[in-house]
């Protein structure tokens, strides 16, 4: 069975982040739940408008997403008891940090497309 992984900031633009990671975690076999409240797809896949709404179980939750943002959710991905929190480049905070180990998650500060061999210029912006 595939590991499913919650990608919050999700997008269909092709130059950010959060669209190269749902091709990548897609490409790595990995069942992706896209999470971007302003889509209804992304990458071909359902996206999803909160963390609330994503089917359990979820193994890693991989944001994209400002630090603000991912606070204003942290008790939904809590409630999700993914075995992994990454908080890629640019959506970490020393709060958001402090909340999620308070809330019992295993926080990694990395980026979640590297965690899994690939590269995130694998993925042309095109």
């Amino acid at each position: 069975m595939p590991k499913r992984i919650a990608i919050v900031g999700a997008s269909n633009n092709r130059r950010k982040y959060g669209n190269k990671a749902v091709r990548a975690f897609r490409d790595g076999g990995w069942e992706v739940f896209p999470v971007n409240p302003r889509s209804d797809e992304i990458e071909g896949l359902p996206a999803y408008a909160g963390i609330a709404d994503v089917p359990e179980p979820i193994d890693r939750v991989a944001m994209y997403v400002p630090p603000k943002a991912g606070l204003a959710m942290i008790d939904d991905i809590a409630a999700k008891a993914p075995a992994e929190l990454f908080l890629n480049p640019g959506a970490e905070s020393p709060e958001l940090v402090a909340a999620a180990e308070a809330r019992g998650l295993n926080v990694i500060q990395a980026c979640a497309i590297v965690n899994i061999g690939l590269r995130p210029d694998m993925y042309p912006d095109e």
